[in-house]
C-alpha cells in the first residue's frame, strides 16, 4: 500500500467512525427523550480533485501534510433537524461524546454569513484504528433545520451557475429568502411548542 491510498484509506476510516458515533449518539438521545429530531444525516468524503482546488485557493503546495493541516472539512457529516431547537439540542449531544473531540465551531444560526447562510459547523477529531495503532483526522459536521438545509441547496446550485460572480440581484433576492426561511424556523418552532402542551395535557 503506497502513502496516498494509505492516507485517503485513513479518511475512509474516519469517515466510518463518525458515522457510527453520530448514529450511537442519536440514538442514546431517542431512548432517553422519546422522540427522534433527526431527518436525515449524510457523510461523504471530498474528492481528491476538490481538496486540491481548495489547496490552490489558499495559495497552498499540494501535498498530503497541507491536506491534514489546512482543509479541515475532507470528511463531512450533516445532521438534518426538524427544529430549530433540535439543532443546538444535537450540539450539546455531539460535545458530551467522549470519542470525538471538538476542536473548533461556528454558529450561523446566530451569526450568519453575509450570502444569509445558517447552520452550526463542529469541526471535531475523530479517532482511527489502523494496524494497532490510534491516530486522528479532523472532520466538519453541520447539523441544521430541513429549512436552512433547502435554502443551502438552492445557494450551492446557484453558486455553480455563477462560478466567477453572483450577480447583485441574485444575491440581494437569496439574502431576503434567507430571510423568511429564518422567520419560518422560528414560527415552526413555536408551533411545535404549541402542539407539544396539548401532549402534555393528555
Amino acid at each position: 500500500m503506497n502513502t496516498k491510498e494509505e492516507f485517503y484509506l485513513k479518511y475512509k476510516f474516519a469517515k466510518q467512525m463518525l458515522e457510527t458515533e453520530i448514529n450511537i449518539l442519536i440514538e442514546e438521545f431517542v431512548f432517553k427523550h422519546g422522540y427522534n429530531p433527526v431527518e436525515h444525516v449524510k457523510s461523504r468524503i471530498k474528492s481528491e480533485e476538490s481538496i486540491m482546488k481548495k489547496l490552490e485557493k489558499k495559495d497552498y503546495d499540494k501535498t498530503l501534510d497541507n491536506i491534514v493541516s489546512h482543509i479541515h472539512d475532507a470528511v463531512g457529516l450533516r445532521i438534518v433537524v426538524s427544529f430549530l431547537s433540535d439543532v443546538y439540542d444535537i450540539v450539546s449531544v455531539i460535545k458530551k461524546s467522549k470519542n470525538l473531540i471538538v476542536v473548533d465551531q461556528k454558529d450561523y444560526i446566530k451569526d450568519p454569513k453575509e450570502t444569509g447562510y445558517t447552520s452550526y459547523h463542529l469541526n471535531v477529531l475523530v479517532p482511527i484504528y489502523l494496524e494497532d495503532k490510534v491516530s486522528s483526522l479532523e472532520a466538519e459536521i453541520q447539523i441544521r433545520t430541513i429549512a436552512m438545509d433547502f435554502w443551502a441547496s438552492l445557494d450551492h446550485k446557484i453558486q455553480y451557475k455563477f462560478p466567477n460572480e453572483i450577480p447583485l440581484d441574485v444575491k440581494e433576492k437569496m439574502f431576503e429568502n434567507s430571510l423568511i426561511i429564518k422567520e419560518l424556523d422560528k414560527q415552526m418552532m413555536h408551533l411545535n411548542e404549541v402542539v407539544n402542551k396539548y401532549d402534555n395535557k393528555k
